[in-house]
């Protein structure tokens, strides 16, 4: 008996057809031509953002991340120089989509207004071209389909914030997980022509990205900036290039007016990286806030005990402002935070850290008994 031939189901058919229209989409050939992506965003004359691209800022908390990035969207919102930022939107792409994953929509409040303000343009009334979507009491999956919602049904973005992209995902080390928020970024970009500039937090404990999101976006972005305080300034924030395709541009610095608007610090130098430079700054040159900042995280209000313990968390804690130094400048640092400073208490084997006077007077009983 002859078997008829097996035939593809409808899902096969349908199936290598799609392969198939891909297949055809991503050939390049010799023979087709491609105009350079639209440049858009520049600090000095390094570029900085093109259309069909992402970028990305992260910092560690407080850095004054947010801030950066108002400058970055009303230089966009203007066309023209906030802080460092120089941008031109081509006509057609002139709106922005700020994306904000973490905030409450009284601080997103402020932020848009901040926004405004630096583009110098009214607060009291919509700006067309900006839209602004606080998306912080949804899941990361409900979150993924508005923004994609909102790029299929809204023409004319050009740029795309999205602050706080580690809330597009559950879990912020799983693998999977993070190529699929990535392969997002690339495909909203490529597919609408725009660009998009996302925040992301360090570790506290390094300089890293955090999470294997960290990783996928060092690999895939155009640019990652990096905001940070000055070591020697806590009112500074410093910006230099991470990563960035073209050339590097010099570091510059900023700090919040009485207005609660970024502005150049031009009396600020910023430090540079090399190890010659960073050995020159000393811990007596900190100020009381960097140390009670780095102080507040090594000890987390409460006691440490033997001091190799109190010397390991004060270089994580230090590291953290900024300071990273080893084992031997941090020993030193801790004689000095307690014989001088007096921020420090040490009696026997345990550390404490601004120790109240109830405290100090129950452990001077202890030690009579």
């Amino acid at each position: 008996m002859n078997k008829e031939p097996k035939t593809m189901s409808e899902n096969e058919e349908s199936m290598e057809s799609r392969l198939e229209q891909i297949l055809n989409d991503a050939l390049i050939k010799a023979t087709d031509t491609y105009s350079v992506p639209p440049q858009i965003i520049w600090v000095d004359n390094s570029t900085i953002a093109t259309l069909g691209n992402f970028s990305a800022s992260t910092g560690k908390a407080k850095a004054k991340k947010t801030f950066n990035v108002s400058a970055l969207v009303a230089a966009s919102l203007s066309n023209g120089t906030v802080l460092n930022y120089r941008a031109c939107l081509p006509e057609g792409k002139r709106r922005i989509l700020y994306v904000d994953t973490e905030q409450s929509r009284y601080h997103c409040h402020n932020v848009l207004a901040r926004i405004l303000k630096l583009a110098g343009l009214p607060t009291d009334m919509d700006n067309q071209n900006l839209d602004f979507i606080g998306l912080r009491e949804y899941t990361p999956a409900i979150r993924m389909e508005v923004i994609d919602y909102a790029l299929a049904h809204n023409h004319g973005y050009g740029l795309v914030i999205i602050d706080g992209i580690r809330d597009l995902l559950l879990d912020i080390n799983n693998a999977g997980e993070s190529v699929e928020v990535i392969n997002k970024m690339m495909e909203w970009s490529s597919k609408y022509d725009l660009h998009i500039h996302c925040v992301l937090h360090q570790n506290k404990g390094d300089n890293n990205v955090r999470g294997h999101i960290g990783t996928e976006m060092n690999n895939k972005a155009e640019t990652v900036l990096v905001i940070s305080k000055s070591t020697t300034n806590p009112d500074v924030s410093e910006v230099r290039p991470l990563h960035i395709r073209e050339k590097e541009f010099k570091p510059f610095a900023f700090t919040v007016n009485a207005e609660g608007l970024p502005e150049i610090a031009r009396e600020h130098t910023c430090e540079q990286q090399s190890k010659a430079k960073s050995s020159r700054i000393s811990y007596k040159d900190l100020t009381e806030e960097q140390h009670r900042e780095a102080l507040s995280a090594a000890f987390k209000e409460a006691p440490i005990k033997g001091y190799e313990n109190v010397v390991q968390a004060l270089m994580a804690a230090y590291e953290e402002i900024g300071f990273k130094r080893g084992r031997s400048i941090i020993a030193k640092l801790l004689q000095y935070l307690v014989n001088d400073l007096k921020l420090v208490i040490k009696k026997d084997k345990i550390f404490f850290y601004d120790m109240t006077p109830m405290e100090a007077e129950l452990f001077s009983d202890n030690d009579n008994e």
